[in-house]
């Protein structure tokens, strides 16, 4: 079973291609969280104590916040969520998470910030699995 925690330069450049000069990019994450936060590969950032994959999501959060602020995002919607009522009864996910970025300029600049990138271990450790669906808003539902 494969799971996918980060992007690769190839979809990474697909990515800014296809939404470069669309406007708003509305981000859908589907996340599942690890039962303990795997703090593995960012040591420097493990807690004392263990903590859950969702605590960690936590800690991420508080901390990216300030810098998805600043550059001009928000949070649009974050709720705990299982599994499909149309789709695969084998894909469950944890939560859901809807971040709105003015532009892809925008997001570009929060994802490179070297004060996100200083925290983002937390989400690395948080998840077990996640997926990251960018979408623009189509012409005829714009007000």
């Amino acid at each position: 079973m494969s799971t996918y925690i980060d992007t690769t330069p190839e979809l990474g450049k697909a990515f800014y291609q296809r939404f470069i000069g669309k406007g708003k990019v509305v981000m859908l994450n589907l996340l599942k969280f690890n039962e303990t936060a795997d703090y593995t590969l960012n040591e420097h950032l493990r807690p004392q104590e263990p903590i859950s994959g969702e605590q960690a999501y936590a800690l991420y959060m508080e901390q990216a916040m300030p810098e998805l602020t600043k550059a001009g995002s928000r949070i649009l919607y974050y709720g705990a969520c299982h599994s499909f009522l149309i789709g695969p009864d084998t894909e469950q996910w944890d939560a859901v998470l809807l971040v709105e970025h003015a532009s892809v300029p925008a997001f570009m600049q929060f994802a490179q910030n070297p004060a996100y990138l200083n925290h983002v271990g937390h989400r690395t450790a948080a998840l077990q699995d996640s997926r990251l669906l960018p979408s623009s808003e189509l012409p005829y539902l714009r007000e």
